[in-house]
């Protein structure tokens, strides 16, 4: 028996939560533990996080504090908790209770916003469970899962600030509301067959269709080959038959979208290993709570239409994540795999609001499956794949948006306005970035206002409202325009810096690195456009150290749509005028009219119209033109990711052997001094893929030479500049880096040199990570404009 003395002492403290702790079962864990450890007390929502007021002996207080972090529900995220001692009136703690509160509304809103989460195991159960309640019933819903972000209108995030208001709960869904020892308590989506949201069936026109079995109707117009327009969570889905080239040529047509990529659906796990090569750290991103879209490589012979994604050896493949997507799958019916791509035309943002999809698609879609829940925010499925088992963020939105970012320094009050492709935009706080949903390429008036209204809402959530705002460089951005017209302290970020610190602040990496950053085009502070860079990159500053050679861009934007251009550009540039005459072409290229020939040639012959690149994006379409690929694009980066999957074919298990042996090399003659920079000549390139030709090698395996002769080149430079800098931290971005080959060839190299290398995980490694670094890196600027310590700083 312990002759210890039992401490009895009773204590009074508050406690703030701060981290994603609403809409996520917080609430009633506290209940529960408090409860549990016979503490008194209450909690509820504020805007500043969860706010908890608790009495009890001390030893129990401790465990209390203890238990909120190590037990913490699966879906919350704890930036930090907070303990101060207070006065709580009351009761001695063995007969007073713990209470929930009602939630309280601040000034300012530090909470996090919960994205939308997958169906729980356990709410699926009770929907396919015939005695339940719910059972088919396509809103079920509970603590653990469901909607959040797309329907929230304020926050604290309770009922009342939701689309949810206007269906009132009844006395079974309020009981169970009430009681915090059930998963639904305080779950605000919650709703029943009785009291809650209804599908319905439409015809083209919109008009009802009087069905008491829609979904058997939808499944059965989708095994028809019909096209059904399909009211989803964040927005609405343009459904066909995946199996059937048929249905995805009607869809492709309708669409006017050729060739891009369609996304589909599947019904489990099970089946995506029958069309695709699933490896464990994809079956884990696919059975994650994200349930994002996860590239994966299809089988040919899985049976899938073989127009699904053209001349693309990945397939963008997702489970169900809603009710309604697991009851069409429960029909018998249903088609192995449902292409499922976003309810818009092309270019345009997809469609949310029922009188809005009746409009704008009826031209597309033979059904509208409808459901009369209010989506409150716009958010497309978001893509991911995996590199050397490693997570890669492709498009951040459903499931992921809008978590934020906790970094390593402080920051104003900012708004980055990010790029004109892909674009997402940043706010700040504090050590705190909320960066947006993927918003898409601000190329049309829709768009636009999708991104300004966007904007408005989420400065509205948070209650953020700058004193300043970053953009790019590029004034022709809708992006920066926007940014100048905000009448704020305006500070212009180049691009390809704002790539680079946007994979330090995710790492969080605060001394300068070497960053590689490979994407299409951004503007340069000399004024041409560059896109194969290395940089030496500070949080507020970087100098360029090296790039590719220029290429020109014949008749300007036009050549990032026609790769023929590209690839008479990088003839010209590699063998003078001689070698883009008709007689002298590669046999890829012989069929190209002479009048293009001859505009083409008298405009890199007197410099009109063709503005110097550095572009990796742009080297990439002129190999692909030269390779045979294709002379024209329907959607951005088809070329190069064709290319990539050309390459593909040739490679083997030891494919990066010869780079590494070529890497320590005495001399490359593709390297060379100019200007105070070091250039890697994309002629070297050139020159090897048509003396292969001339070889008649195969073309895969002159694709897969290419590939491993700019990742030879771009590391043995980066090692050149590690050694003669110092800096070992090397950070990889840009949209090039989305190729597999290029990412996986760089890690390799430079990790066996000993280099630390990062690249985007949690943040998307093209465009739309760049408002991120915008932010941080305006923000830092303003603060040092503003500070009297400015001079201090090493920046």
């Amino acid at each position: 028996m312990s002759n210890l003395p039992i401490n009895h002492k009773q204590v009074s403290v508050e406690i703030l939560v701060q981290g994603t702790v609403q809409g996520v079962g917080f609430r009633p864990f506290i209940y529960n533990l408090a409860t549990r450890l016979s503490i008194a007390g209450s909690v509820s929502n504020t805007g500043a996080g969860v706010f908890i007021a608790a009495q009890g002996e001390s030893s129990s207080i401790d465990a209390f504090v203890q238990a909120i972090t190590q037990d913490a529900p699966p879906l919350a995220t704890i930036d930090s908790i907070t303990t101060s001692p207070c006065q709580l009136h009351g009761k001695s703690p063995a007969g007073s209770e713990f209470t929930i509160l009602s939630s309280k509304n601040q000034n300012i809103a530090n909470t996090a916003i919960p994205p939308d989460i997958n169906l729980c195991s356990d709410c699926l159960s009770e929907l396919l469970d015939p005695t339940n309640r719910r059972f088919h019933y396509p809103f079920i819903n509970c603590t653990n899962c469901g909607p959040r972000y797309t329907i929230i209108e304020s926050i604290p995030y309770d009922r009342p600030k939701t689309s949810m208001k206007v269906f009132p709960m009844c006395p079974v869904c309020e009981k169970e509301y009430n009681d915090p020892t059930d998963r639904r308590f305080h779950a605000q989506p919650n709703a029943c067959p009785v009291c809650g949201p209804q599908i319905s069936l439409h015809d083209s026109n919109g008009n009802l269709i009087s069905d008491t079995r829609p979904i058997t109707t939808a499944i059965q117009a989708l095994a028809d080959n019909q096209v059904v327009a399909i009211r989803g969570l964040g927005g609405f889905y343009l459904s066909v038959n995946g199996c059937s080239p048929t249905a995805v040529a009607k869809l492709r047509e309708r669409k006017s979208r050729p060739d891009k990529p369609l996304a589909i659906m599947v019904k489990d796990l099970n089946a995506a290993k029958k069309l695709c090569h699933v490896n464990n750290s994809e079956a884990a991103l696919l059975c994650s709570f994200e349930h994002p879209i996860v590239l994966l490589r299809r089988k040919l012979e899985g049976g899938l239409a073989v127009n699904i994604a053209p001349g693309i050896e990945e397939l963008g493949v997702m489970l169900p994540y809603t009710p309604l997507h697991h009851l069409l799958f429960a029909e018998s019916n249903c088609p192995a795999a449902l292409v499922m791509t976003s309810g818009n035309m092309s270019g345009s943002p997809i469609c949310i609001s029922n009188d809005d999809a009746i409009h704008r698609l009826a031209p597309l879609a033979d059904l509208f499956l409808l459901h009369n829940r209010e989506i409150l925010t716009r958010v497309d499925d978001s893509v991911v794949k995996t590199v050397s088992e490693s997570q890669v963020i492709l498009r951040r939105a459903r499931g992921y948006a809008p978590a934020k970012l906790i970094v390593e320094m402080e920051l104003p009050q900012i708004l980055g306005c990010g790029a004109g492709l892909k674009n997402t935009f940043s706010l700040t706080r504090k050590n705190t970035i909320f960066p947006s949903q993927h918003i898409g390429d601000l190329d049309n008036l829709e768009t636009a206002e999708f991104y300004q209204e966007s904007i408005h809402h989420l400065q509205s959530l948070y209650q953020i409202k700058p004193e300043a705002v970053a953009c790019d460089l590029h004034p022709d951005y809708l992006s920066s325009q926007y940014a100048k017209s905000l009448d704020l302290p305006l500070y212009t970020v180049q691009h390809h810096h704002a790539h680079a610190v946007a994979v330090m602040a995710e790492h969080r990496l605060t001394e300068p690195v070497l960053a590689i950053v490979l994407d299409g085009v951004g503007l340069g502070t000399d004024g041409t456009l560059w896109g194969g860079e290395i940089l030496k990159t500070s949080l507020t500053d970087f100098e360029r150290l090296g790039h590719l050679s220029h290429l020109p861009l014949p008749g300007g934007d036009a050549a990032s749509t026609e790769p023929w251009r590209m690839g008479l550009s990088a003839l010209y540039s590699s063998y003078g005028i001689d070698g883009i005459l008709a007689r002298n072409l590669p046999a890829n290229l012989q069929h190209l009219e002479q009048e293009k020939l001859s505009i083409i040639s008298s405009m890199l012959e007197n410099s009109f119209n063709c503005p110097l690149s550095s572009s990796c994006g742009r080297l990439f379409d002129a190999i692909a033109n030269l390779l045979g690929l294709r002379d024209t694009m329907s959607y951005e980066g088809q070329a190069a990711m064709e290319l990539e999957a050309l390459a593909k074919i040739a490679k083997t298990n030891n494919w990066l052997d010869t780079a590494w042996h070529n890497l320590h090399r005495a001399s490359d003659n593709s390297l060379c001094y100019r200007g105070g920079k070091w250039e890697i000549s994309s002629t070297k390139f050139v020159k090897m893929i048509v003396d292969e030709m001339q070889k008649n090698r195969d073309v895969s395996s002159i694709a897969l030479h290419f590939h491993l002769m700019l990742i030879e080149s771009m590391s043995q430079l980066a090692l050149r500049l590690a050694k003669e800098t110092g800096i070992r931290q090397v950070v990889l971005s840009g949209g090039c880096m989305q190729n597999s080959l290029l990412l996986e060839g760089f890690f390799s190299l430079l990790k066996q040199n000993d280099l630390e290398v990062y690249t985007g995980n949690a943040l998307p490694i093209n465009d739309g990570s760049i408002s991120i670094g915008q932010a941080i890196i305006g923000g830092l600027r303003h603060v040092s404009c503003n500070s009297n310590e400015s001079n201090r700083h090493s920046w």
